[in-house]
């Protein structure tokens, strides 16, 4: 059991929720997302904590500490920030939540705009990818962080039917998952692929050279790969550029470092469902035909389309992905799953 936090604590954790949402007065169960946090407080937040008190937390921990008290509370456990597998990020009610694993070198934080859009009543969990708090090795195959995750769902949601949705590298988590369901004889439930892609070096000679050859084009014309697919690129500043506690930028930096060596070692293998595939309208740094990538790997492919681009498919158009969510939870919901 933590220790009860210090009146100091107290006091400087009070102080830096008054200057964050610039308000005079913050009761010590006020709740961060009610009170209109998001992810630029959540850094902000972190920045702060370190400079005042010294302690290295990363953002996401908001999603385990919303209020004042719970995150007094937990500085005084010197196992904090340990993040767990899963986060609930919107709650919901007793019927099959839905699992969402965030792409490469990311957190569950860069899915808050569409959990905050997705109208559904289900409990929303978001699938953190280990080592994203410096306390423990990140993983280095898809399957591991499969397994990662999948014991984790399992506490909450001992069996099948699942309801699985995963965002570039997650999407192959999320595939693995619905993968070994399967294999143990349970029934994965839904699968949805966001923008998903194997390493170029999985794909078919043609897929493979008509991709390589785009993304030389871009090259020439200045253009630069935000996700590094075809080669390692750097990690996405913090909002504002905030200044993120070193040991957590590290421990980051680890995590998207193994997140591309788990994606070159990744071979997909058969999946004997459905998968339920979104892609971006705008053809960037990945394959421009995922039938053609994907429908020989899995019994049934549908293809759905939303506009933007990879990354601004989760911020700008994020509406209209989330429309597209919120249309296959009602589907399974009237399925009663």
């Amino acid at each position: 059991m933590p220790k009860q936090a210090t009146a100091r604590t107290i006091d400087v954790v009070t102080s830096i929720w008054q200057d964050v949402f610039h308000r005079p007065s913050v009761g010590a169960c006020d709740n961060f997302f009610e009170m209109g946090g998001d992810p630029l407080a959540a850094a902000e937040l972190s920045c702060e904590i370190e400079r005042r008190l010294g302690r290295q937390i990363p953002a996401m921990a908001v999603y385990h500490t919303p209020t004042i008290k719970s995150l007094t509370d937990a500085l005084q456990d010197p196992s904090f920030p340990k993040i767990p597998a899963l986060s609930e990020i919107k709650p919901g009610d007793g019927r099959a939540p839905l699992y969402i694993a965030h792409g490469v070198g990311g957190s569950v934080l860069e899915l808050f705009e569409l959990v905050k859009n997705i109208d559904s009543r289900r409990t929303i969990y978001g699938m953190q990818a280990k080592g994203s708090d410096g306390t423990s090795e990140p993983l280095d195959r898809i399957e591991d962080m499969a397994a990662y995750h999948l014991e984790a769902i399992r506490k909450i949601q001992p069996r099948g039917p699942y309801f699985l949705i995963g965002h570039s590298l997650g999407g192959l988590v999320a595939l693995e998952i619905a993968r070994v369901v399967l294999e143990s004889g349970e029934d994965p439930g839904f699968l949805v692929m966001i923008d998903a892609y194997p390493h170029v070096k999985r794909l078919a000679p043609g897929q493979q050279a008509r991709l390589i050859a785009r993304l030389a084009a871009r090259r020439m014309f200045g253009a630069k790969e935000p996700l590094g697919y075809a080669r390692r690129g750097k990690a996405s500043a913090a909002p504002r550029d905030l200044a993120v506690p070193a040991a957590i930028d590290s421990a980051m930096r680890r995590v998207r470092e193994l997140g591309y060596v788990a994606l070159e070692r990744y071979r997909p293998r058969f999946y004997d469902g459905k998968i339920h595939f979104i892609r971006a309208e705008k053809v960037s740094f990945f394959p421009d035909d995922p039938t053609a990538v994907w429908s020989p790997f899995a019994k049934q492919f549908e293809l759905k389309t939303v506009p933007g681009d990879h990354l601004d498919m989760l911020t700008t158009h994020v509406e209209a992905l989330a429309a597209r969510l919120s249309r296959y939870a009602r589907e399974q919901d009237n399925l009663t799953i």
